[in-house]
């Protein structure tokens, strides 16, 4: 952990999978022909201030794609908020034949250890 940087919660895992949710909203779906296995998403967590604050996942040119499920935002969002970092990247991709809040997989890296984005998405 580097000098300024949030205890991480002790109880979470540091990296972990997650299904992202939102895709059905607002054309977002439409984003998943964009993406390849490996690609990394931004990490974005809602302003302080809301009410059960979300933690969105963006494509480079900022264009949101979902939410990371409720149950991991109650304890990455307040994380993030305090200055924790994370690292995203599509872990898999499905179509149609499954429903849209498990079509978009993600692989998150917490902290200082999280992987640094290479050039090529690796």
């Amino acid at each position: 952990m580097t000098p300024g940087s949030p205890s991480f919660p002790d109880d979470r895992p540091r990296c972990f999978r997650a299904t992202v949710h939102g895709l059905a909203f607002a054309d977002r779906e439409r984003h998943l022909s964009q993406m390849g296995r490996g690609d990394h998403l931004m990490l974005i967590p809602d302003p302080p201030g809301g009410e059960d604050p979300g933690v969105w996942l963006h494509l480079a040119t900022g264009e949101p794609v979902g939410h990371l499920p409720p149950e991991i935002a109650t304890w990455l969002w307040p994380w993030l908020v305090r200055g924790g970092t994370a690292v995203a990247r599509v872990s898999a991709l499905h179509g149609s034949e499954v429903p849209t809040w498990r079509r978009l997989v993600v692989k998150v890296d917490c902290g200082d250890d999280a992987p640094a984005r290479g050039p090529t998405g690796d």
